[in-house]
């Protein structure tokens, strides 16, 4: 069944094709089927792969279809790679992509453009797979465009808004910046090795040692993080995923989530051998993941949207992913990847139930007393809610605390900074759960016509919510009695091509460290569900008494408005001077507009002569007779 793996993302470009082009004639039967089969079908070949795969004793299955470019020394296959990382990635994607793509059967029901949506969704698939399974950089960076190009379309969904198309955009170009680091990476990479081929650039630093200061590798890994900053969110590129909540509540649990967030940390994941030849580079990492993790986090504090709220949220779980990798727990960052992509989805589409049963009312202070009406939707972002905040024995609380340990290990001050975020965490989440389904409702029109979701939306709650809670087991740490045999599994990918296995277990006080992160974590949620379970009176008494403090986070420390001050002003002023200069009136003006009125100015003098006398042509040619004479005789 080897020879049929090629279809894992090929299925989703198929239904792509057919919804997009013929889905509207086909109607909403079809493009379900279709939309819905061909990531199933995707699905059921990356699982029998990835046993396939499972069975070998490397863990790794290769499959080559060709050579793809050929010039010079530069070969690349065109082949895909299916091992511990990218299988465990495939199953991801596909499984819960295929929850997403169900929960948008009810969600997207009565939308006009049902056919497009669903051909985005699959077209998005399709490149994240490839991605995930390309055997080279350059195969790998179809992919990274791909979901660049397939996220401005789905966040620009509503293209007859304002506020789509423009956060659309701002996705697509803040991604360039990221995208431009890739490319001179990948350059580097090239010319250090001789090859784009993972597997041999992999196989060549196994034999190398890491660098002493600032080196190439160092250079080309910090090119490679650049551009991982742009897709995932981290700063200072992180302004395009808060404006992805343009997009239908379904996107937004797609990108955030599973897929094109976490195409950063896969990248590093992939290529973890040469990052830890860049000392540099790894400590750079840490310290902009750590960063960006409490930023995010105080920033979610006060946000009314319950979307925003989750958007930050997720910026902020993104830094602890980075500060993972940047002290070396590539397995640590990457099951964080895993369970968060279990909470997440579900907490996203938990909102969009929430937000669905409100009809369409997203601000959480015209919310509340929602439990009773929406039960399913309130208890399974229960289970979200406890996953986020590392509720002991959830899937958050072992990948969490994994990461805050190694933080420690790296530098004691990166494991406050990250126990800092989660106690902020801990407090925004149950802001939003208490504003949301504790308390009166504060929209008594809404509250009267809300309704729990239909089968197709709270299915896949359910499906969710029991992955949040118990996904956490594969990662046991063994401070805790556990193997960590998420660790165990991926370490053959992860170390491929060298000589050295895994680095070993470091003794510290991990139970001291899970125990004072979780208290402050528990403490913080608690203090956010007593503060607004009756309503938001405390926060607008908050708001009266330190009105600065609470502006500058309501308002996300006023970035947005210092980058459209400082930078976008500027360059617009610019490009207004260099349109009216050069193309107004050195291009338009001198090159073009200009011949146009010399001729039009000779033509017109040259009309004078034309009257139409025979006696005048006659005079004009005696007269040209008698200069030409003059020239010649004198």
């Amino acid at each position: 069944m080897n020879k049929y793996y090629w279809l894992i993302p090929i299925l989703p470009l198929l239904g792509a094709a057919f919804n997009g082009l013929l889905g509207k004639r086909a109607g909403k039967g079809a493009v379900t089927f279709v939309g819905l089969g061909v990531v199933l079908g995707s699905l059921v070949l990356a699982t029998s792969a990835f046993f396939t795969m499972k069975g070998m004793p490397d863990h790794r299955l290769a499959l080559t279809y060709g050579e793809w470019m050929a010039t010079g020394t530069l070969s690349v296959p065109f082949g895909l790679v299916i091992d511990s990382l990218s299988g465990t990635m495939m199953l991801i994607v596909t499984g819960i992509g295929f929850l997403i793509h169900l929960y948008s059967v009810g969600y997207m029901h009565g939308d006009e453009g049902y056919a497009r949506f669903f051909s985005y969704l699959n077209l998005f698939v399709f490149f994240m797979l490839t991605l995930i399974m390309g055997s080279s950089l350059p195969l790998m960076f179809v992919g990274w465009e791909g979901v660049g190009l397939c996220s401005y379309l789905l966040i620009g969904y509503y293209y007859e808004t304002d506020f789509a198309p423009q956060a659309g955009l701002k996705a697509f170009l803040t991604n360039r910046v990221g995208d431009l680091g890739v490319s001179i990476g990948m350059l580097v990479l090239f010319a250090a090795f001789g090859t784009l081929t993972i597997s041999d650039i992999l196989t060549q630093s196994g034999h190398l040692a890491p660098e002493v200061g600032f080196g190439v590798l160092t250079f080309a890994t910090l090119m490679l993080f650049v551009g991982a900053t742009g897709k995932s969110a981290q700063l200072p590129l992180y302004l395009w995923l808060p404006d992805a909540m343009a997009g239908p509540t379904p996107v937004s649990a797609l990108i955030h989530a599973a897929t094109m967030v976490t195409s950063g940390i896969y990248m590093i994941c992939r290529l973890a051998p040469v990052f830890t030849l860049a000392p540099i580079t790894m400590t750079v990492v840490a310290w902009v993941g750590a960063a960006t993790a409490l930023f995010a986090a105080t920033i979610g504090l006060f946000q009314r949207d319950i979307k925003k709220v989750l958007a930050y949220s997720t910026v902020s779980q993104l830094g602890y992913m980075f500060l993972g990798l940047g002290a070396a727990g590539f397995a640590a960052g990457f099951f964080h990847v895993f369970t968060h992509a279990w909470f997440k989805a579900l907490l996203f589409l938990g909102a969009g139930s929430v937000i669905h049963a409100m009809h369409h009312e997203q601000d959480l202070f015209k919310m509340g007393g929602l439990k009773t009406k929406t039960k399913i939707t309130f208890l399974t972002m229960v289970a979200g809610t406890v996953a986020i905040m590392g509720f002991p024995g959830t899937s958050g609380f072992f990948s969490k605390d994994e990461i805050l340990y190694l933080a420690y290990l790296k530098s004691p001050a990166l494991w406050v900074i990250g126990v800092i975020g989660a106690c902020c965490t801990s407090f925004y989440m149950w802001r939003l759960m208490a504003l949301t389904f504790w308390g009166e409702p504060r929209d008594h029109h809404a509250y009267e016509h809300a309704h729990e979701s239909p089968l197709t939306m709270t299915v896949p709650l359910m499906v969710l919510a029991v992955g949040s809670l118990l996904w956490g087991f594969w990662g046991v740490p063994e401070a805790f009695g556990g193997h960590f045999r998420i660790g165990e599994w991926l370490n053959s990918a992860l170390t491929y091509g060298q000589t050295h296995g895994a680095h070993g277990h470091h003794e510290g006080p991990a139970v001291l460290l899970a125990l004072i992160s979780t208290t402050l974590g528990l403490l913080f949620g608690f203090l956010g569900w007593s503060k607004y379970k009756d309503g938001p009176a405390w926060e607008l008494a908050f708001a009266t008494k330190f009105p600065f403090v609470h502006n500058l986070l309501l308002n996300k420390y006023f970035v947005d408005e210092g980058v459209e001050l400082y930078l976008l002003r500027p360059i617009r002023w610019f490009g207004n001077v260099l349109w009216k200069l050069f193309d107004v009136i050195i291009i338009d003006g001198v090159g073009v507009n200009l011949p146009g009125a010399l001729a039009r100015v000779f033509g017109d003098f040259t009309a004078l002569f034309q009257t139409g006398r025979v006696r005048n042509y006659a005079l004009s040619m005696a007269l040209g007779a008698a200069v030409l004479l003059y020239v010649f005789l004198k």
